[in-house]
């Protein structure tokens, strides 16, 4: 049973899906400060309340006492990851990916402090750009098996999709793999965390770790957020709802979370607030204009 305290808050409010080494991952927790990363895909200059879990992930993070890096995938970015799609990503030049990642680092700001090296900034295209192919499949991609990639849920689903798996996304898990081991020997960096998507990625970057430095590294998922409803967080008959003011409102904003099915006010305050649990615990109880109010206070 997993008992660190930042552990014990991502899961009481609702963080966890899966986690690989669990006494061991407790014992890093425990004795910190750990040093995690989450990556954020460069595809637009904002992103978006389906980004809120890990943003929110990484902000507890930081208030227990531990070091959070945001890695933008300015080098994955313009590969593209297969993980939940459907069809290929469109491709998007260094200049577009550079944009976006300016935008991207601008909203992390708001909820993560990076002063004084409390929390770190990256972006996987300083170390990524400059790899040569030969080298690469030599030193990294000889550790892989396509046996076992080809099993990983991303790449299944993609397979059996009409317009395939090309090539270049089949790197993808590579690449990502790689990033873990740059992190962990640039920043001792020991846990990975992302969507229930990103499990066989992070497994494969924890297994690059141990084969090439035979030392134990963590990773945890959360679960893919949906409303009670059954649909995917963020999607409105508007499209996506984006933390930038200038592509969603501020009003719209608010009354997308002001609207929320009454059935899910409570797990959105627990995974978007920092209220304490004992406040949130309370609101099971509420009816009517009690509930209308801690939606409001939701929203806000």
């Amino acid at each position: 049973m997993l008992m660190s305290e930042v552990f014990e808050v991502l899961q009481s409010r609702g963080f966890v899906e899966k986690t690989t080494h669990d006494q061991e991952l407790d014992a890093y927790l425990e004795h910190g400060p750990a040093t995690c990363y989450i990556g954020f895909d460069p595809t637009a200059s904002s992103l978006h309340i389906g980004s809120l879990v890990p943003i929110m992930a990484l902000a507890h993070m930081q208030r227990c006492g531990h070091r959070p890096i945001a890695l933008v995938g300015g080098g994955t970015g313009m590969v593209g990851d297969p993980s939940g799609k459907t069809e290929m990503r469109k491709m998007l030049t260094r200049k577009a990916i550079d944009e976006n990642a300016a935008g991207i680092k601008r909203q992390l700001s708001r909820f993560i402090d990076f002063a004084e090296d409390r929390a770190l900034l990256l972006n996987n295209a300083d170390w990524l750009s400059d790899l040569t192919y030969i080298g690469f499949l030599r030193d990294i991609g000889r550790h892989f098996s396509v046996n076992r990639m080809l099993k990983a849920e991303s790449y299944r689903m993609r397979l059996d999709a009409e317009e395939g798996l090309s090539f270049i996304e089949f790197n993808y898990m590579l690449l990502q793999a790689y990033d873990f081991l740059q992190l962990h020997a640039d920043h001792g960096c020991r846990l990975q965390m992302g969507g229930s998507d990103q499990w066989g990625n992070i497994v494969a970057g924890i297994e690059l770790v141990r084969k090439l430095k035979q030392e134990t590294v963590f990773g945890i998922t959360f679960p893919l957020i949906t409303t009670s409803a059954g649909v995917k967080m963020g999607k409105t008959a508007k499209g996506a709802v984006w933390l930038d003011p200038d592509r969603t409102t501020p009003y719209d904003y608010y009354q997308y979370w002001v609207n929320s099915d009454d059935r899910d006010v409570v797990r959105f305050l627990s995974l978007f607030t920092f209220l304490p649990m004992t406040e949130i615990e309370a609101v099971k109880s509420f009816e009517g204009s009690d509930l209308n109010l801690a939606k409001s206070v939701l929203a806000y």
